[in-house]
């Protein structure tokens, strides 16, 4: 008899379950990798039963992704979910959801997968009250739980948090997501770099200029206002989805692909940032607001959050020593869009003759995570039109994941993580010392921006590429933005 499999959603009735979890089990469960032995349980004070809270799921679904619901498929999947009302912060009011769990395991060994799509303010609440009912107890099956990002707002806050979760739960029961690293492009950076031999001897300082690191969002905060107002850019995306793909371009090749060994790389690379103090901090930030922001409903008329940022910084190691990594994102720019863009040295001489007014146009690869998942080579090539002499022509050369293997090929991210806690493979997911790592290099950045003396971030106009401040932070050291 299989071991039965639960994973049980705590905060079940949120946007994250309807929009993200529920759609990727569900993909899971139609392409044959959900286990069979497994039930998913929703958890919330939402005054559902089990058969609202599927019809609940499906009409959130439904609307969401229209393409990818399909009715009869859905109704064989959807007895799969079961529903316990409770209040997990509160281990008075789990009593349900015990009872729940023991019908269903029978007394035998079980697994169980505690998903906490909750505010992050709960985690520790949430975890002991699971501990103090005897949740997180191993009876021969795994007690698993997967926590959200943000993980604290500062070093402080995420050591305080780390310490809180190991009161009850042993490092390898925590699973810290972060949805970007689940993304395939973004593991793509990885056997780009490791199972191919003609980028590695090009990855170093020797020949990349710098690097830049882009994630950006057409749509602005829309009904995130007062929680924005909380966090800003900086805390949002630059401790967790911007380091984890610094990480991945710039660490070491691990011995071989498991949790332990990226996970020490990835800690080490973070370790060679250099930490700025808030003098130097001021210097390699630049932030910027869109106007409009702050007429958002929950934003402060006078708000100085930003909602646009830009970050330099050094890696002192031997591969990247006077290498910058140029980061950014923000709300409402030109596009959406994220990518990596390697731009490389020139050659250290040429032996053809620029026109009046020509540029060499130095080798680019760009890594395209979001949309239009693929990778460019921009290169120099000879324009055949011109028949005397050699004018140099910029060409690139394109792979495309949709032409590759299909439109619609790509899984969403959270399938993949999903199922990799399932199986207990961590690889994918933060380690508590790269968290906090993660936020040492971030709260000096964050001190410079919210100092009281600090200058108000710089309006700029919504769907262009962000505040002036940001252009001028790169035309510093003779470089510029790549946004085409």
């Amino acid at each position: 008899m299989s071991t039965p499999l639960s994973i049980i959603i705590v905060g079940a009735s949120g946007d994250l379950t309807s929009r993200k979890l529920v759609p990727a089990l569900y993909g899971l469960y139609r392409k044959g990798r959900l286990p069979a032995e497994a039930r998913i349980v929703g958890v919330s004070r939402s005054d559902f039963t089990a058969d609202s809270f599927r019809q609940h799921l499906a009409k959130e679904f439904r609307e969401i992704a229209p393409k990818e619901f399909d009715s009869a498929k859905w109704e064989k999947f959807a007895p799969l979910i079961e529903y316990v009302r409770g209040d997990a912060a509160d281990p008075t009011k789990l009593q349900a959801l015990v009872d729940w769990l023991k019908k269903r395991e029978g007394g035998q060994p079980a697994n169980r997968l505690y998903y906490l799509s909750v505010a992050p303010e709960l985690y520790e609440r949430i975890a002991n009250s699971l501990a103090a009912v005897g949740l997180n107890k191993e009876d021969g099956g795994f007690r698993r739980v997967v926590i959200e990002k943000p993980f604290g707002r500062n070093l402080a806050t995420a050591v305080a948090l780390n310490h809180a979760l190991h009161r009850n739960w042993e490092e390898s029961q925590i699973y810290r997501i972060d949805h970007y690293m689940g993304k395939e492009t973004v593991q793509n950076i990885l056997v780009l770099r490791f199972a191919n031999l003609f980028f590695e001897p090009l990855w170093n300082r020797r020949y990349i200029d710098h690097v830049q690191i882009t994630v950006a969002e057409k749509l602005d905060v829309g009904r995130r206002g007062p929680t924005y107002e909380s966090i800003g850019v900086l805390r949002d995306i630059f401790q967790n989805h911007l380091l984890q793909i610094l990480t991945l371009v710039a660490m070491e090749p691990a011995t071989r692909f498991d949790a332990v060994s990226l996970r020490n790389e990835k800690l080490k690379v973070l370790e060679a940032v250099a930490v700025p103090n808030v003098q130097e901090a001021c210097i390699n930030v630049s932030v910027g607001q869109y106007i409009g922001y702050r007429q958002t409903d929950g934003v402060a008329r006078d708000s100085h959050i930003p909602t646009f940022a830009a970050i330099r910084l050094d890696i002192d190691n031997w591969r990247w020593q006077g290498v910058p990594f140029y980061l950014r994102s923000g709300k409402a720019l030109k596009e959406r869009r994220s990518d990596v863009v390697i731009q490389f040295r020139p050659p250290p001489h040429l032996m053809f003759k620029l026109t009046p007014g020509e540029m060499l146009a130095n080798n680019r690869l760009v890594l395209r995570i979001q949309p239009d998942e693929g990778i460019q080579l921009h290169f120099e090539s000879k324009d055949p039109e011109v028949p005397e002499g050699m004018l140099l022509h910029n060409s690139t050369m394109q792979f495309s994941f949709a032409t590759e293997y299909g439109a619609g090929a790509i899984p969403e991210a959270y399938e993949r993580l999903l199922l990799d806690a399932v199986n207990g493979d961590a690889t994918l997911f933060m380690r508590y010392d790269e968290i906090e790592r993660a936020w040492a290099i971030l709260d000096p950045l964050i001190a410079a921006v919210e100092q009281a003396d600090a200058a108000p971030p710089q309006q700029y106009e919504p769907h262009t590429w962000g505040p002036a401040c940001a252009d001028e932070m790169l035309k510093r050291d003779g470089r510029e933005w790549q946004n085409d």
